[in-house]
């Protein structure tokens, strides 16, 4: 039998305390009734002998100490889960949002997932293709990996995104189940509508599992909205047999959020304001990707955050690093030459690329290609700074070899066309296009046999 109790003993903000609390225990769904009439949910997230500190999803408005029923769950925030979640739109706690309807099924799980036994992952192969040369080609993405985007305000994740959403596949030769979960936080509503309205005229609407919290929704439903959508995603990962690749936008309003409740509560703050926790509680989320031995599914993480001031030290970009296998990152000087999307591969790796790459998987040059594209770039860096100090009239031929290769390499290869999807042999044939620019003995990263049979000469104008 539930308890029901009358009142509360203070309010702050997004949080309450309720005294007296019995048989009570961390992350319990707690339902409140105001005034007989308005409903509201809440989680506990701390409890000290007979008193409970709940947050409240809504927010507290309207609430006051006398005019509250309180009544425990017994039961962690659980959603409902069918095969019909793909091509439904939802809140950032899982209720449905697009006129549908409410889900139909019996089927519920707990949002905070359960712990992975290591022993049973799988070491991730095979690649995912985004059709966007810059990744599958230098920062290929391998399924069960967890790979984010450094972007910046101003940058255009929203639309790589976006782009990635109606591009991504397992391949053209695969026959595998395969399918999106999109989840945004604290976005706002255009950007919301921008997702919705690109998704559905794309038509990927249908194998895609939309989760919105917008930025009028309460704070503390953000830290929910990733649990969720990675609920979902294991759910048709590892029970319904598909390929799910988890976009998560933005890990930075994630974050925020965390350090703001945090701070309601009057805990101690650790780097910039940020509670101490939050390596853990990213780790919580990074960590439910991955694939189970015996399962035919896997969970691939695309986490999006936005480095303040650009700052890649910043704890929310520098712990993401720690945790993930990776990064790919946006860069606001190619963005200012228009060059979309602008990602600067010199600081972007994926650490798990080589294997899934190659004979059996890509092509057997793949990660000989790639190693030489990056070295290549890497001497039209020098190049460019010995130009900028004695003048580019007084550099040596291969020297202008370079500073050519570099122009043709960020604007035909980096950058593409916002709706231009790629096959991974477009992607690797053009950068074989590239290094033709480039004398052979320059090619020292490439197998002899390789350079033989996929290098050729440019033909000089």
């Amino acid at each position: 039998m539930s308890i029901e109790y009358l009142g509360l003993s203070s309010i702050n903000g997004p949080l309450i305390v309720l005294e007296g609390v019995q048989d009570a225990f961390y992350d319990e769904i707690v339902e409140f009734v105001v005034d007989g009439t308005e409903r509201k949910i809440g989680r506990i997230v701390e409890i000290y002998e007979d008193k409970a500190v709940i947050q409240v999803f809504e927010g507290s408005e309207n609430m006051s100490l006398k005019n509250t029923h309180t009544k425990l769950t017994g039961h962690p925030m659980e959603i409902a889960l069918s095969p019909d979640i793909l091509g439904r739109t939802f809140n950032g706690i899982g209720q449905p949002i697009d006129d549908l309807g409410p889900l139909v099924s019996t089927l519920k799980r707990d949002v905070n997932g359960l712990p992975l036994n290591p022993v049973r992952r799988e070491y991730p192969r095979n690649y995912i293709r985004t059709g966007i040369s810059a990744i599958d080609g230098l920062t290929t993405l391998i399924r069960g990996q967890k790979l984010p985007i450094f972007s910046g305000n101003g940058l255009p994740h929203d639309q790589l995104a976006a782009q990635i959403v109606k591009q991504a596949s397992l391949g053209s030769d695969s026959d595998e189940k395969f399918a999106i979960v999109f989840a945004a936080m604290g976005v706002k509503h255009d950007v919301a509508d921008f997702f919705r309205n690109t998704f559905e005229e794309s038509g990927v609407a249908d194998h895609v599992a939309m989760f919105l919290n917008l930025a009028n929704d309460p704070v503390v439903e953000r830290l929910i909205t990733p649990k969720v959508a990675l609920t979902a995603a294991e759910y048709l990962a590892f029970e319904q047999n598909m390929h799910i690749l988890v976009i998560l936008t933005d890990m930075t309003s994630f974050a925020e959020a965390m350090r703001e409740v945090s701070s309601s509560k009057g805990e101690i703050p650790s780097r910039k304001g940020f509670p101490g926790y939050l390596y853990s509680e990213l780790a919580t989320i990074y960590e439910r990707a991955g694939i189970v031995q015996g399962v035919n599914g896997s969970v691939t993480q695309l986490p999006i955050l936005t480095m303040p001031n650009d700052d890649i030290t910043h704890p929310i970009p520098d712990l993401t690093g720690y945790i993930t296998e990776g990064q790919i990152v946006l860069d606001r000087p190619l963005h200012g030459q228009s060059i979309y999307p602008p990602i600067n591969i010199l600081p972007s790796l994926s650490r798990l690329m080589k294997d899934g790459i190659g004979e059996g998987f890509t092509r057997e040059d793949h990660q000989d290609l790639a190693n030489q594209l990056f070295s290549a770039y890497a001497k039209v860096g020098d190049a460019r700074n010995l130009a900028s100090v004695i003048g580019e009239d007084e550099l040596s031929p291969l020297d202008k070899k370079y500073l050519e290769f570099g122009i043709d390499f960020e604007q035909h290869y980096i950058g593409q066309g916002v709706n231009e999807n790629r096959t991974m042999e477009e992607t690797l044939d053009l950068g074989w296009k590239l290094l033709g620019k480039l004398p052979r003995e320059e090619l020292d990263r490439v197998d002899t046999k390789i350079l033989d049979k996929y290098y050729k000469p440019a033909v000089e104008d």
